[in-house]
């Protein structure tokens, strides 16, 4: 953890104040301004295009009654992606538009939930849920496969009330 934070607060803005005074010593310094400046404009405008594109494909899979598993993390890596075009430098734009263009997405979003496949256990079965058919009715996060005692095939039974007394 301490690496990531030495990286991201250390190393990146260090990196950024590298290329941009490389930028502005080739093309000057207003001119560099002017380019970051654009950049967060573009950047913010394909964030919002983005954005509204995965809600309607988050909206369409929960209409059909799917869990939008894949929506819902490319949601993720834009709100990601627009988090590094706000940020002023060319590196983290970099990033963020590499976040933001649909085919690397998905080799991002692939290793994900490579990386996370065997930590988070969804358990579910016949459970009608509040809002109709297909509730979980268990969701862990574990370090590895769930073991079979930890799997609720059946959904629990009715709770029964005793007698109201006055």
């Amino acid at each position: 953890m301490f690496r990531i934070l030495l990286l991201a607060f250390i190393v990146v803005p260090i990196a950024e104040l590298y290329v941009i005074i490389q930028v502005g010593s080739a093309i000057g310094g207003w001119e560099t301004i002017g380019l970051l400046i654009l950049d967060s404009v573009v950047g913010a405008w394909l964030v919002r295009r983005e954005g509204f594109s995965i809600l309607a494909k988050v909206q369409g899979s929960l209409a059909n009654g799917e869990l939008p598993t894949n929506s819902l993390i490319d949601g993720l890596l834009v709100l990601i992606a627009g988090a590094l075009m706000l940020t002023p430098g060319f590196l983290t734009d970099g990033l963020g538009l590499v976040l933001l263009l649909p085919p690397s997405r998905t080799v991002v979003r692939t290793a994900l939930k490579r990386r996370f496949a065997g930590r988070i256990t969804v358990a579910g079965g016949p459970y009608q849920g509040p809002f109709g058919g297909g509730g979980v009715t268990d969701v862990r996060w574990t370090d590895g496969p769930a073991p079979e005692a930890d799997r609720r095939d059946d959904p629990p039974g009715p709770i029964e009330l005793g007698p109201v007394s006055d």
